[in-house]
């Protein structure tokens, strides 16, 4: 069994984050999500703490119980962080440093000790864009591991490179990255 922290940012297909942490449970993990207040406008809380039977956390200040949540979950708890999906916003956040949510704080707590992976989910032109390039490009090289976009369907209406990769997948490469069968 692994210990997931399962981090949800703002994107339309954050259900698909919903069903990877009921995945992961049925298969013997123990998740905990760190949403961001863009995911839960898609997502409530009720859903992941439904699947996952722990809280979920929102923000640096709400988490009496864990008053340093962001040192706690990421070198204390998990055996490994998982950003799924992963904004454009926040990967560029990320790669530039900003702690200014709870998931900044976790990746800057973040030694790289334990597998922090990252799937990005937006649409085409905001993946392709050089900022966005640039970001996934030091993210990668600082020793985050990327379960890249699928092409596909968007939910814009587009079709293109950019669409989140199905839970199933996502399971697969978790257990890749934690050398687990």
């Amino acid at each position: 069994m692994s210990k997931i922290l399962l981090c949800v940012t703002g994107s339309i297909s954050c259900y698909k984050a919903a069903e990877l942490a009921s995945l992961l449970v049925k298969n013997g993990n123990e998740v905990k999500v760190v949403a961001t207040e863009d995911a839960l406008r898609f997502v409530g809380k009720a859903t992941f703490e439904g699947l996952t039977k722990s809280k979920v956390y929102t923000d640096m200040w709400t988490n009496e119980n864990e008053p340093i949540a962001h040192i706690t979950l990421s070198q204390k708890w998990a055996d490994a962080i998982f950003v799924y999906p992963a904004s454009a916003d926040t990967i560029n956040k990320l790669a530039a440093g900003i702690a200014d949510n709870l998931l900044g704080a976790l990746f800057l707590a973040n030694n790289f000790q334990k597998p922090f992976a990252i799937s990005p989910a937006m649409n085409s032109n905001m993946l392709l864009h050089p900022a966005t390039q640039k970001s996934l490009q030091t993210l990668k090289d600082w020793g985050a591991r990327i379960l890249e976009s699928g092409q596909g369907h968007l939910a814009c209406g587009d079709d293109g490179v950019g669409r989140l990769p199905e839970p199933a997948e996502a399971f697969e490469f978790l257990k890749g990255i934690l050398g687990t069968k």
